[in-house]
């Protein structure tokens, strides 16, 4: 434990250096809290990388109302205005800048597989009972990538709902578990985009009424057709694979959400 707080503070100690200094930690090992992935330097407007990606999958979910943050590596207004957001949620000083302290939180909340401390890889994929993210129409490796940002979105949703639980009753689902339950033939839950949740301390019109915060663009909750026990959420302006998708469509009527 001593020798990962020494690491914590190198990197952290690095990150306030000046660009010149900041490449003599590039290959810092990982901290015990951040075995996923590890800053490694201070990140605002104009910076770019795979560093600027990592961090847009983590704080997707502060988009704010109606938008998302796109996951392109490019540290513009969508993303500062996110981190902003992420910080002023938990406590830190709200500049939009991607520093030591913002990291820190981070590392708090991500397990060393990337996924946020609430929300796993096996819940996710329950459409059916698991399938390992495979038998979609995409990869599987990139439907779990899908499934992670969703769960760091759904992360931000239960931060916003008073930090308690939101259960998953449906995650991924390939195209037999769609086939078995039902699902639209376009369905985000294939793409690993989607999740139906419940609460069990907010209503589900609380839900989702404050999902259209945490960059979902598919909303669909009580009032709408077979939707008045769970919310689904989805990311379907995300989802390149079909253009007809790439909309917001909010649909909870007894809750007042509509598009």
């Amino acid at each position: 434990m001593r020798v990962n707080t020494l690491k914590r503070v190198a990197v952290a100690f690095a990150l306030a250096l000046p660009g010149a200094a900041i490449a003599t930690v590039v290959a810092a090992p990982a901290a015990h809290a951040d075995g996923c992935y590890t800053w490694t330097r201070n990140l605002y407007q104009g910076r770019s990388g795979d560093d600027v990606r990592q961090l847009q999958i983590r704080v997707a979910g502060w988009a704010g109302y109606r938008d998302i943050v796109e996951n392109d590596g490019r540290y513009g207004p969508k993303t500062a205005a996110a981190v902003k957001r992420f910080q002023q949620a938990y406590g830190l000083r709200a500049d939009g800048v991607a520093g030591p302290q913002t990291y820190a939180k981070l590392y708090q909340l991500q397990d060393n597989d990337c996924t946020p401390a609430h929300f796993s890889f096996n819940e996710l994929d329950n459409g059916c009972g698991g399938s390992g993210y495979s038998g979609g129409p995409l990869s599987a490796t990139q439907t779990r990538q899908n499934a992670l940002r969703t769960m760091w979105k759904l992360e931000a949703l239960r931060k916003n709902l008073g930090d308690k639980p939101l259960d998953v009753s449906s995650g991924f689902r390939s195209r037999a578990c769609n086939n078995q339950v039902g699902g639209a033939s376009d369905s985000q839950h294939l793409y690993g985009n989607a999740a139906d949740v419940t609460s069990r301390s907010s209503s589900l019109c609380q839900v989702a009424r404050s999902a259209r915060n945490n960059g979902f663009s598919g909303i669909y909750g009580p009032g709408y057709p077979d939707h008045d026990d769970h919310v689904h959420v989805d990311s379907r302006r995300e989802n390149n694979s079909d253009s007809s998708s790439n909309t917001t469509s909010w649909s909870a009527p007894d809750c007042g959400v509509g598009n």
